[in-house]
């Protein structure tokens, strides 16, 4: 197998202002261009330069040499931390439309691109071991996606997923969001903002020693997944995405040994209760600031309370909130109720009770959608209901657990491990039970 080439989904705008820092040659007309540019969506096409073309592409003249600007990039798209930045790209830049609007996309090597994606994923101060964990599985992963896409494009079958009946509204976000190119940019996929962010020499030695290395499941490349915090137990893969079964995407509890005076049979209720209303020993469970600040750059560091966590909504909040985030009309909110636990103690589905309507609600990331202006920290919570009146409660205080969908390896575990001295392979294998290293190129 050779090294890939990927293509890197960055902003969507009608008009993208963009600086070629070097010589770049646009493919097509084979002219020489270098400085401030700009391309704009005319009617399906691209105006650039007194060209109208479906598609632009800008490759440097010498790779090692080109980098191109874009301005106002968005990064944590629709996350509470949501900002715009300008950032600097290696490679080659290519422009489409979607959607009424230009794309550009960003073509470079796997091995550039992990280096942008290590440093923009967490510090570029990190320990050793942490960072080569960190290549290996965001390598396994875009490999992973990259023949994940070929072979749905070959299959020629209509990616689902949503299921919806008038009791019931499923919906897992995945691949769907983009068939034009392998990866976004943003936390959706993996955070990539080019070589915007500072690198160091740790990082480029941690992906050069691990180059070509990734985790296998039966000859397969792993499709692995990271969160910033599982809460204390990882969730399976299906739970989260699609009905499919991965071996090395199960449940894990992030701890040497089982906490004392827990039952771990979470998706019981009772037990999830008491596990996300206390504050169990996990690796996960720090508060150390040099190991977080090795995971969490300067914006992620707003949030500190990932472990445990809690939000309220007033009855007028909750109500128009999820109104207008579902377009259904529920009036009074009565009750939030678990339905169905992952192993984890995420909810897979949650029953919302209005005074008009009710309606089931999952996966994971639709629930964190539809409680949240942005997302709610995870979809590992419990709900208490404030201020009853005639059935009616006047707040609902949610009580939560761990930072995102929690499938795969624990980025702030991960930290903690590494720097207690565990190395990158007990690492991986802590959180990707039964998985195998291979070198592939």
């Amino acid at each position: 197998m050779k090294e890939p080439q990927l293509r890197v989904g960055i902003m969507y705008e009608p008009k993208i202002s963009f600086t070629l820092n070097g010589i770049y040659i646009l493919q097509q007309n084979g002219e020489e261009y270098t400085g401030k540019q700009t391309a704009s969506y005319i009617n399906d096409k691209i105006a650039f330069d007194g060209l109208v073309d479906e598609e632009l592409i800008f490759y440097p003249k010498f790779y090692e040499e080109g980098s191109f600007d874009l301005f106002d990039v968005t990064i944590g798209i629709k996350f509470h931390w949501e900002r715009k930045e300008d950032q600097r790209f290696k490679g080659a830049l290519h422009f489409i439309c979607e959607d009424e609007k230009l794309t550009a996309i960003n073509v470079l090597s796997l091995e550039d691109y992990l280096v942008s994606v290590i440093s923009s994923e967490m510090s570029a101060t990190s320990s050793m071991e942490l960072l080569k964990a960190h290549a290996i599985i965001s390598r396994s992963w875009l490999i992973a996606q990259v023949i994940k896409g070929a072979e749905l494009k070959k299959s020629e079958t209509n990616y689902q997923s949503i299921a919806e009946t008038d009791e019931e509204y499923i919906r897992w976000y995945d691949r769907e969001d983009h068939v034009n190119f392998d990866v976004c940019a943003d936390d959706h996929c993996q955070r990539y903002q080019g070589i915007t962010k500072q690198s160091t020499k740790l990082v480029v030695d941690a992906i050069e020693a691990t180059r070509g290395l990734v985790l296998t499941s039966e000859g397969e490349v792993c499709d692995a997944r990271f969160s910033k915090c599982c809460g204390g137990v990882a969730e399976t893969f299906e739970n989260v995405w699609e009905p499919e079964n991965h071996k090395y995407l199960q449940a894990v509890i992030d701890n040497p040994k089982i906490p004392a005076g827990y039952d771990m049979n979470l998706e019981n209720e009772e037990a999830a209760v008491k596990w996300i209303r206390t504050s169990p020993e996990a690796f996960c469970n720090t508060t150390d600031k040099e190991i977080l600040s090795q995971v969490l750059n300067d914006y992620d560091q707003e949030t500190m309370d990932f472990y445990r966590w809690e939000v309220s909504y007033t009855q007028g909040e909750i109500s128009e909130l999820i109104e207008r985030k579902t377009g259904k009309e529920f009036g009074q909110i009565i009750d939030l109720i678990p339905v169905e636990r992952g192993e984890s103690g995420r909810l897979i589905k949650l029953k919302i009770l209005g005074t008009k309507r009710s309606l089931v609600i999952g996966k994971e990331l639709e629930i964190r959608k539809v409680l949240s202006e942005s997302h709610l920290y995870s979809s590992e919570f419990v709900v208490d209901r404030v201020g009853e009146e005639n059935g009616i409660p006047a707040k609902f205080i949610l009580k939560g657990a761990g930072w995102g969908h929690g499938v795969g390896l624990c980025q702030i575990g991960a930290a903690v491990m590494g720097a207690n001295g565990y190395s990158h392979k007990e690492i991986l294998l802590h959180y990707f039970k039964g998985a195998s290293l291979e070198k592939r190129y």
